[in-house]
């Protein structure tokens, strides 16, 4: 935010519900036309004015629209009228404000019943579309991924569809252009999460299609953001498929957007991204040069500002562990376990799925060092970490990468062992 956030009720909810101030003026705008039929004044300023407690008390109409488009009282939202020595105190009416409110909401219910025709006829003019819609749907897409970070996003394709499916089908309906292109915008994001359930279920067929379609929405949507989210899974794709040269141009196309140009925390997971797909094609020096300059940027990110939820991820955890990888690949087996325990010690309890992961990086790691028991120990607790899920595809392959590695490093007594004490959490989880 450009303001300071006197007002943190207010400024947490806006960052909980990933909305700026420009989104909120005109949603609280929207709201004052469909009571009213008039229209709102709500600036971008305006929503700074409140977040910086320079005004207390918003009029009277801003009031009322707030609490519909929040959900919340007032009092709820860091305001407080006139005159109270406490912006924590709970608001009280003004005097006469009860005969305001009842004034508005009668204008209101004037204005609605004057708008709808005794027996509308089928081409009536459809729903309108608001800021509601938008809000509803991030948060279908916030529950997403806060499934992904618990248990992994293989199986949610099909619900992430249906999302992208619903924003759509409410282009169909009266809405504003700022609210179309969010639209676009949400059906980018839910079908980026469709492609990223089958990257992390290990099933990359369909994946190439669902990734082409996320792009094209992310140019209708204008949406410079979610064009790097789509160029992040693409990288992901093609190194999982061992097309390296494209899995590099991808994350040097997400470098390329608007968005990483100006925003470090993206520059930083572009860069790093880059410095994967360098490392598993053997290029070292590349490798190593993007992952320092993911260093760089990630230093300068404001890590505590309000960030789109499929990024939401990112931060120094991420970064430690796909340092890790990257200096696995390219033979730094010591910096690598030292990275993965750092990124284990950063990572929130919230990110079980992201968490095994590190640990079977972390066991391989150890492998390479010719570290085997340690190794065969840290492996297992992959299968701990995920107890009573289902291992993603993707996981279930780093682990047979590991047992691999181990049959080619370690005594056959030890493999045969560790297959044995594992094969069936391994395949059947």
């Amino acid at each position: 935010m450009e303001a300071a956030q006197s007002n943190r009720p207010l400024a947490e909810w806006m960052t909980e519900h990933q909305m700026k101030a420009p989104e909120l003026a005109d949603a609280v705008n929207d709201a004052v036309a469909q009571l009213t039929g008039g229209t709102g004044s709500t600036s971008e300023r305006t929503v700074f004015r409140w977040l910086s407690g320079k005004t207390r008390w918003p009029q009277e109409r801003q009031r009322l629209a707030l609490e519909v488009v929040t959900g919340l009282p007032i009092s709820h939202l860091g305001f407080v009228p006139r005159g109270k020595p406490s912006e924590n105190a709970p608001a009280q009416p003004e005097e006469g404000s009860d005969v305001h409110r009842r004034q508005f909401l009668g204008a209101a219910a004037s204005t609605a019943a004057a708008a709808i025709p005794i027996a509308p006829p089928a081409s009536a003019r459809p729903h309108q579309v608001g800021t509601a819609d938008v809000i509803r749907l991030r948060e279908g897409i916030a529950r997403l991924v806060a499934l992904d970070d618990e248990r992994g996003g293989h199986g949610l394709e099909g619900v992430a569809l249906a999302g992208a499916a619903e924003a759509l089908d409410l282009q169909g309906r009266s809405a504003t252009q700022r609210v179309r292109q969010r639209l676009f915008a949400l059906a980018t994001d839910y079908t980026a999460q469709a492609a990223w359930s089958r990257i992390d279920a290990g099933q990359l067929n369909g994946v190439e299609a669902h990734l082409e379609r996320a792009l094209t929405l992310a140019g209708l949507a204008q949406d410079s953001e979610r064009a790097m989210q789509v160029w992040n899974l693409r990288a992901m794709l093609a190194r999982q498929q061992y097309a390296y040269p494209e899995a590099v141009a991808s994350a040097q196309a997400a470098q390329a957007t608007t968005v990483a140009r100006r925003s470090p925390l993206h520059a930083s997971l572009a860069h790093a991204r880059t410095a994967v797909c360098f490392a598993h094609s053997g290029q070292t020096r590349p490798a190593l040069r993007h992952l320092g300059r993911a260093e760089e940027y990630l230093g300068k990110a404001e890590l505590v500002q309000p960030r789109a939820s499929w990024i939401a991820f990112y931060g120094p955890a991420e970064l430690y562990s796909l340092t890790a990888i990257v200096r696995d690949e390219v033979g730094h087996p010591a910096e690598a376990e030292a990275a993965s325990h750092q990124a284990l010690a950063a990572l929130a309890p919230s990110y079980r799925r992201n968490r095994a992961h590190t640990t079977a990086r972390l066991a391989l790691a150890q492998l390479h060092q010719g570290d085997i028991e340690q190794a065969c120990e840290t492996s297992g607790q992959v299968f701990t970490i995920m107890a009573g899920t289902t291992l993603p595809g993707r996981m279930r392959q780093l682990i047979g990468d590991f047992q691999r590695d181990l049959i080619a490093s370690a005594p056959a007594a030890i493999a045969h062992a560790w297959t044995d004490q594992y094969r069936t959490q391994w395949s059947g989880s």
